[in-house]
């Protein structure tokens, strides 16, 4: 497999702030993983003063990273959010947390629901304990969609959620939980974001618990089976990561005091069924490699769809790449790859 960091360039040309980045101490926890190198790539390109990454490397790799280890600002802790005395550690000389830390994926909690509840609740509730033990205020946090369960309408808005399909879910939902009880009862500044979907450059393909995305192409290069579960017909609010990233740089840095202590939606506002998806992907391909239909997982919502207009009012959210935009880009990302 060949390395790809060609794509870099196509992305985060456009500032989404106005602050001095260069007096800042940031902490991302995850930051070898997808989203988290994504904002990792966005605070050294714009001259954060530190960036701190603390990971395990269970799910994130190095190379997402490597290419900032000579920079000055740059630091590596690699340690698990499980262990209080890392954390603490990882928050010395912090001015600010984007937590993306977590076991992702809906069939691995089932699998393991143990794991996802250690590295998802605990690791999170070891991440605020240290925060607020090192006077660290703002926290921003990667929640997800998931949390709106088996409530039927659609588009989701934030006050309106019903019960969980997953341990995942689960976990995400008691991190709000955790968030607005450490808001409330020690005057922090926490701030969570509930991904839609998000997808693009640096997803793991070879994950076995890996989004959609980079499985399609990948095993349509390599002209393996390709599953699709249930009909295909689920839609989803497919979330381009600049999107994501943006995201998280204003909630870091916003100063509108009514923006805190809150959860947002981040995603486009648009839903695609993962037949389009997976046509879309043929057709960039330039491909005709048919796929298998299987039985639909267990916990899967149906479909997804978001209202973005408190984040839009509150943060200033404004996704700038649409899905069909987004994907020939991470198409040609994972296609180098092979």
């Amino acid at each position: 497999m060949k390395d790809n960091t060609q794509t870099d360039s196509l992305m985060y040309n456009i500032p989404y702030h106005t602050a001095d980045l260069s007096k800042l101490n940031i902490l991302v926890t995850g930051g070898a993983g997808f989203i988290g190198s994504n904002i990792v790539e966005y605070l050294m390109k714009y001259g954060t003063g530190k960036v701190r990454v603390l990971d395990n490397l269970s799910n994130g790799n190095y190379k997402n990273i490597a290419k900032y280890e000579t920079d000055s600002r740059f630091e590596f802790i690699e340690g698990d959010i499980a262990n209080i005395g890392t954390c603490l550690q990882a928050c010395k000389g912090i001015d600010m947390i984007t937590h993306q830390a977590a076991l992702g994926s809906v069939p691995r909690s089932i699998a393991d629901p143990a794991r996802s509840n250690a590295a998802n609740v605990t690791g999170f509730l070891n991440m605020l304990i240290a925060a607020k033990d090192s006077n660290i205020k703002r926290v921003v946090f990667a929640s997800s969609s998931s949390v709106y369960g088996d409530h039927p309408a659609l588009p989701k808005f934030e006050d309106v959620i019903g019960s969980p399909l997953s341990p995942y879910a689960v976990t995400k939902l008691t991190n709000e939980l955790y968030a607005k009880v450490f808001g409330s009862t020690y005057g922090m500044e926490i701030i969570g974001l509930r991904y839609f979907n998000i997808f693009g450059p640096k997803q793991d393909p070879n994950n076995p618990y890996a989004a959609v995305i980079p499985i399609f192409v990948s095993k349509t290069i390599n002209k393996e089976v390709v599953f699709i579960d249930g009909d295909g017909e689920q839609s989803r609010d497919f979330t381009f990561i600049e999107n994501a990233v943006q995201a998280n740089v204003k909630a870091l840095l916003t100063t509108n005091t009514a923006a805190v202590n809150q959860i947002y939606n981040i995603a486009v506002g648009e839903k695609f069924s993962v037949n389009y998806l997976y046509n879309k992907i043929q057709e960039i391909l330039k491909a005709e490699h048919k796929p298998t239909y299987r039985e639909a997982r267990k916990g899967d919502v149906k479909n997804s769809l978001a209202d973005i207009s408190k984040a839009r009012t509150l943060l200033d959210y404004d996704p700038k790449f649409k899905f069909e935009e987004g994907l020939p880009i991470t198409v040609d990302y994972f296609a180098k790859m092979y």
